[in-house]
């Protein structure tokens, strides 16, 4: 059973992230996801730039083996005593950036685009590094306590090419000096709130970054499912509902509505 200290729960709270350095899984099951990780990249779609995919969004709706891993105790150890004993899966993505290839992520929160979809806006992120994060590959970069607004106002961006998105936070919201570099090592996490403001940059290393999140919500949460866009599965992880959600079966394979977001 992980025990988080009392000042990763406080770095949650007031900083809205904290590091988890222990490893998160056994060597085994550790090289398992990993492996799981790039069969999912060897079958993805080939992006109009030539490139091959950067994420990989909800593999667990069409290989229910993911689900040893998203439902693994080792980390809903590490959310339950952030947002409690009922806990859900919204979504999990693999996150990869290719030395030389994998783009930059303008600065913005996620809870600016979930805002219909989450009521209320609790959502904590697990983030596995499957391959070191360092500065130099574009690991990931938050501006602490920012969690604490979490619908910054935006600009778009008119930039060419290498970003993931088309808007961003404007500089006028936030301090870019504050921002903390989230290194980690394979098998170690980080853990951040829905509505933490951060990036990453472009990598221009020679090492691949590659990451596995996995984002989680308590059951108290109501859940409405995007319009328009096809069914979105979300799964009840540990514990019992308490808003009246619908959740899906972590046995059945569903269709995704994109095998890759960029």
């Amino acid at each position: 059973m992980v025990q988080l200290s009392n000042e990763q729960i406080r770095d949650y709270n007031e900083d809205g992230f904290f590091f988890y350095r222990d490893p998160v899984f056994s060597p085994e099951r550790f090289t398992a996801l990993k492996a799981m990780a790039d069969s999912c990249y060897a079958r993805g779609n080939i992006q109009e730039d030539g490139h091959p995919p950067q994420l990989i969004d909800c593999a667990h709706w069409k290989y229910p083996e993911m689900f040893d891993w998203v439902f693994a105790d080792e980390l809903l150890d590490i959310v339950e005593p952030i947002i409690g004993p009922d806990i859900a899966l919204f979504a999990c993505h693999f996150l990869r950036k290719l030395p030389g290839v994998g783009r930059r992520v303008p600065w913005h929160e996620d809870s600016a685009y979930w805002q219909k979809l989450m009521n209320p806006m609790e959502v904590c992120t697990v983030m596995v590094a499957l391959e070191p994060c360092t500065s130099d590959n574009g690991c990931m970069q938050v501006i602490p306590g920012s969690h604490k607004n979490g619908y910054s106002e935006y600009d778009p961006l008119v930039e060419e090419g290498e970003k993931v998105f088309n808007n961003e936070i404007r500089q006028d919201q936030f301090d870019a000096e504050t921002a903390v570099d989230l290194i980690l090592e394979p098998n170690e996490a980080s853990v951040h709130h829905v509505k933490i403001i951060h990036n990453s940059k472009a990598n221009t290393g020679t090492q691949t970054r590659m990451s596995f999140a996995l984002r989680f919500f308590p059951t108290h949460v109501k859940f409405t499912e995007p319009e328009g866009k096809g069914e979105f599965p979300v799964f009840l992880a540990r514990g019992k509902d308490k808003a009246g959600n619908s959740y899906g079966d972590p046995g059945k394979s569903y269709t995704p509505r994109r095998q890759d977001l960029i």
